[in-house]
């Protein structure tokens, strides 16, 4: 039992703030508040920190669970995340900024080196994720395409044609070559690719260095080295490099860890960077723009790709959108201190 006047239960433990403790701070009906707390469009700026501030005040917290029965939705939205890319835990974060803005929360599942994409997925969809969003998925598109009749799919990162799902990615092609036409400016010829081994994304980039290095004449010259993207890859393609005795001028990696592994060995065996070899990635990962890497590397604007996710899966929940559709965003070249001219 409680006692209705002081704020604590009969046994002295307090109370739980309720919605109409909120709302009766603030003045206003207790759908207002509600609204404000859901992160529904509709309220005003200054509302919404009154609510907010009150709230926490008040030490009130959401009771999901029991809206979520309420309306029969979780409102959440399953993402499936690699965990040892630092360019997947930048797109989290923008996802989550995302999907607060349109009232909704995320949930993570990860892949390992244990815990393949089938178990991340459907972790997700035991959480009740309303739709999916894969980063990077490997799965074939038929296997996604019967996903997505569970729940909506939106992949990004990955190209995949010839489907219903929905696709948000950046043209990996054209972000090797505009790294290819940036070394080749600086007077670079013996350019080397470290690979990213199988799957879509790995092939667009092998194939944007190998048509670029051809439309400047240097067919002759194309190198791909075998790689992934871990540093470790990148270490093993230095080391070759470096034991072969034909070091080129310039490395490029499939990925930013890649392109750190390459760096760690040119540094270990005495290679300056850039002065005997330029080195660049790809991603523009938090860790490249550390000082001490400093890498020229190619953007693929993690927070425009997560705020397109995010509406694409609205779009299906919420305004009945069916129609498949595929965003293509222009990547971008970030030259930093790892590239340098010839001579």
């Amino acid at each position: 039992m409680e006692d209705g006047g002081s704020g604590r239960h009969q046994n002295g433990t307090p109370k739980r703030p309720r919605l109409e403790d909120v709302a009766a701070r603030v003045g206003l009906s207790t759908a207002s508040v509600s609204l404000v707390l859901r992160g529904v469009p509709g309220p005003s700026e200054r509302t919404r920190q009154r609510v907010l501030k009150a709230a926490a005040d008040l030490g009130y917290q959401v009771d999901r669970t029991a809206s979520t029965l309420a309306s029969r939705r979780s409102r959440l939205l399953g993402v499936m995340v690699d965990i040892h890319s630092p360019f997947h835990a930048e797109l989290v974060e923008h996802l989550h900024t995302a999907a607060e803005e349109v009232g909704y929360d995320l949930v993570l599942s990860t892949l390992t080196r244990t815990r393949d994409e089938r178990t991340a997925v459907d972790t997700l969809l035991a959480f009740r994720s309303e739709a999916l969003i894969l980063l990077g998925p490997t799965a074939p598109a038929d296997a996604l395409a019967v996903l997505d009749g569970k729940a909506p799919v939106i992949t990004v990162g990955r190209r995949i044609a010839d489907t219903a799902l929905d696709v948000v990615r950046t043209a990996d092609d054209d972000g090797v070559s505009q790294t290819i036409d940036h070394l080749v400016g600086l007077g670079h010829r013996e350019i080397v690719y470290v690979d990213g081994g199988k799957g879509a994304i790995a092939t667009d980039r092998r194939r944007g260095y190998r048509t670029a290095m051809r439309r400047h004449g240097l067919g002759d010259h194309i190198r791909v080295l075998s790689g992934d993207n871990t540093e470790a890859a990148g270490e093993r393609a230095a080391r070759h490099l470096l034991d072969d005795g034909r070091l080129p001028t310039a490395v490029v990696a499939y990925n930013d860890q890649c392109a750190i592994g390459v760096l760690a060995a040119l540094a270990r065996a005495g290679v300056a960077v850039p002065g005997e070899v330029s080195v660049a990635g790809y991603d523009d990962d938090t860790l490249s723009r550390l000082s001490c890497f400093n890498l020229t590397t190619v953007s693929q604007s993690a927070r425009e790709q997560a705020q397109h996710a995010v509406t694409a899966a609205v779009e299906r929940l919420d305004q009945d959108r069916t129609e498949p559709r595929e965003v293509v965003l222009t990547p971008r070249l970030v030259v930093r201190g790892t590239t340098a001219g010839r001579g």
